[in-house]
């Protein structure tokens, strides 16, 4: 969740705001190697600055959870970075696809089988291995992505196209470039610590460290990659996508949780300090379902569950039935 929701009256945080208005754009390249494209490529869109009308109750969310356990662990493979090198990667823990690799495509993810809870998502997630000295930490049980609106206008929102992919965060980042990328949210957390920019040297015993980071939510429309697996994406500014990427898609948001605590010196990521922490999303969904889910739960304003269930508005209904599927 975002928390304390301080009034702006649009059912949108201030903290939301501040995040979201210290972007920079650059427009990405429209040729040349590397780049993969949409194809149809989604043109003629103008970035929304409408603001939705109030309703009673009033909106505070536009959300709905995907929840996905670990599928692969310790594999140092990265099918978006490092395309076709297996073992070229540090490693990393898999979530969702069982058989997300260094040769994955489009079509191995469709064809695969999932760790999320909606069999329909088959996408593959990942992310750098937490490492306790040479030991791996695994995350226990399933974790929460969430996928939200990053704009104000949050009817704007549009599925993902199948075959997106991008890295959020950056395994060189320094302290500073974790701390003011535009998708950071409080750091790393523990007990009663929170706003960590890295892992803290101490967590109470039995506690579990957390992370929060959040994706960039506007799309330029045309490619589904570029070289850098960031360009064709870009965070929105003040709740408007750039004109340079005006394409609103879901903004997820990876809030992971780890079995460690009591002394954390030796705790760090397979890609080294804290502040390294990133992940990476090549987006498999069936484009019906991650189509109904958008529309239920983004833009019609509510805080689903995986099902598409708003329990604080159940009068809404569910996108989709008891065993996570269309009904």
């Amino acid at each position: 969740m975002y928390g304390t929701q301080r009034g702006t009256g649009y059912g949108y945080s201030l903290y939301e705001f501040q995040v979201y208005g210290t972007s920079s754009v650059t427009p990405p390249p429209t040729d040349g190697p590397g780049y993969v494209y949409a194809n149809p490529p989604v043109t003629g869109v103008v970035p929304s600055t409408a603001v939705p009308p109030a309703q009673n109750p009033p909106v505070t969310h536009r959300e709905f959870q995907a929840n996905c356990s670990v599928s692969r662990t310790n594999l140092n493979d990265d099918p978006i970075v490092f395309p076709g090198l297996p073992g070229a990667s540090h490693s990393h823990t898999f979530m969702g696809n069982r058989t997300t690799n260094a040769n994955t495509t489009l079509a191995s993810l469709q064809a695969g089988t999932t760790s999320c809870i909606t069999p329909g998502d088959r996408t593959g997630y990942w992310m750098p291995t937490l490492l306790n000295g040479d030991t791996p930490v695994q995350p226990d049980g399933p974790q929460v992505i969430y996928y939200k609106s990053g704009v104000i206008d949050y009817t704007s929102v549009r599925p993902f196209p199948p075959g997106l992919r991008y890295v959020v965060g950056s395994p060189s980042a320094t302290i500073d470039e974790f701390r003011n990328n535009p998708g950071a949210v409080e750091g790393f957390e523990c007990g009663d610590l929170t706003r960590n920019w890295d892992i803290p040297a101490t967590c109470v015993a039995g506690s579990q460290l957390n992370v929060r980071l959040q994706a960039p939510s506007c799309w330029d429309g045309i490619h589904l990659d570029t070289p850098d697996h960031k360009s064709h994406m870009a965070y929105p500014i003040v709740g408007v996508c750039p004109a340079s990427h005006p394409v609103a898609v879901p903004m997820i948001e990876f809030k992971m949780a780890w079995p460690v605590s009591g002394n954390m010196s030796n705790v760090h990521f397979a890609s080294g300090r804290g502040y390294s922490f990133h992940y990476d999303v090549y987006n498999a969904w069936d484009p019906a379902v991650l189509a109904a889910l958008t529309t239920h739960c983004i833009n019609g304003g509510l805080q689903c569950n995986p099902r598409g269930f708003d329990q604080y508005k159940p009068d809404r209904g569910a996108a989709l039935n008891e065993n996570y599927e269309l009904p």
